[in-house]
């Protein structure tokens, strides 16, 4: 830790603990106070490099975090990222229409934002998931329960959805990964099937194009779909 300009410490992500002395408050009474604010256990220290998915079940959500809208974790590294923007969260809602009806026919279950677990200390979310079977109300659903996880790139999360999550999950078997970017009023989307070990593009559209694909099971629509009004 460091000294913050407050006199208290800073610790490793950059936030103030401020301390207090009884030297400085004779009464004692804002000590006490201070205490009861502000709990000497900072999960995000404390725990750094050690997350689990059960501690993540007694931890998570982290109170003072209020803008953070996704948890995941790479070997026991906890990764935060801010909530969706308006462009992505009604895209994602409108895939999913999109996807329900033609994956319940095939005998599959479309389903927004799930924890996606690797192994106890590694777990993504993925914005929509295609799971292959209902899976009853687990809250840790195993990769090879997973059809199809679907992410929307975003700024904070570009090189894990583009790089580090198709990786993963083309290394745990998952038969296909789906992505979509979208660039002002430009919607890209795309399909990529597990061949010998790592994911090869099938399907692609721009907005004003049709994207087609008849597995893991029948879809076509215009990407212009996903745009805000």
């Amino acid at each position: 830790m460091s000294k913050a300009e407050d006199g208290g410490e800073r610790d490793q992500r950059g936030w103030s603990r401020m301390r207090h002395t009884q030297g400085s408050n004779p009464t004692g009474r804002w000590n006490m106070a201070a205490e009861s604010i502000a709990p000497e256990f900072d999960p995000l220290v404390e725990l750094y490099g050690m997350w689990t998915t059960e501690l993540a079940e007694h931890y998570l959500p982290i109170p003072f975090a209020s803008l953070v809208g996704k948890y995941e974790c790479l070997d026991g590294y906890l990764i935060m990222s801010p909530r969706e923007g308006s462009r992505n969260s009604f895209a994602a809602s409108a895939l999913n229409r999109l996807l329900f009806d033609p994956a319940l026919e095939a005998g599959h279950l479309a389903y927004l934002t799930l924890n996606v677990e690797f192994e106890p200390r590694t777990w993504i979310e993925p914005d929509l998931v295609v799971l292959k079977e209902p899976v009853n109300g687990l809250t840790w659903v195993p990769a090879d329960k997973v059809l199809i996880p679907v992410e929307f790139v975003s700024t904070s999360s570009r090189r894990r959805d583009r790089i580090d999550k198709p990786k993963l999950c083309a290394e745990a078997g998952i038969p296909y990964f789906m992505r979509v970017e979208i660039d002002n009023r430009e919607v890209h989307v795309e399909l990529f099937q597990l061949d010998d070990g790592q994911y090869r593009l099938h399907a692609k559209a721009l907005t004003g194009q049709r994207f087609e694909t008849e597995v893991p099971f029948p879809i076509s629509f215009d990407p212009v779909v996903l745009l805000e009004p």
